[in-house]
């Protein structure tokens, strides 16, 4: 087992900040190489306290304004607009930045795009959903409405 800091979420592992153990070949083969977490030292425990700080400053401040995006983002569909061929097939896909970018240009402020999660790549128009994590508890079901660019 390797004992690692995760400097970003993962899902299902926990957040920045965070020391954790995992199998050492999940260690070596995805979370260290992708940047996700680095290997724990005694010198890290100051290295935790950064990325706890810098996490907490980037979170959502109050627990009242994260409810309200939430009942605002789950009250409205996002329509987010791409470049798609005849059969509704996207030149590319909708990325998680594409999300964050409906959201502030609807007025709900900042999403962090490294928050959002969706089931499968989305490569065709259509209605899809997606989850947008607000903070560590708080969790908004979006609903998306992709539609091909004119």
């Amino acid at each position: 087992m390797s004992k690692l800091i995760l400097t970003n979420e993962v899902s299902g592992l926990g957040s920045a900040g965070d020391v954790v153990e995992v199998k050492d070949g999940y260690a070596r083969n995805f979370l260290v190489p992708n940047g996700l977490a680095v290997v724990w030292s005694r010198g890290g425990e100051k290295q935790v306290t950064q990325i706890r700080d810098a996490r907490d400053a980037r979170a959502i401040a109050s627990e009242e304004i994260a409810v309200e995006i939430k009942s605002k983002l789950e009250g409205t569909v996002l329509r987010i607009t791409a470049k798609a061929g005849a059969n509704g097939r996207l030149f590319g896909a909708v990325k998680t930045s594409d999300i964050a970018d409906a959201v502030k240009a609807l007025g709900f402020g900042d999403v962090d795009k490294r928050k959002i999660e969706f089931a499968s790549s989305i490569r065709t128009t259509g209605d899809y959903e997606a989850s947008v994590r607000l903070n560590s508890d708080l969790v908004a079901q979006v609903k998306l409405q992709v539609v091909a660019a004119k």
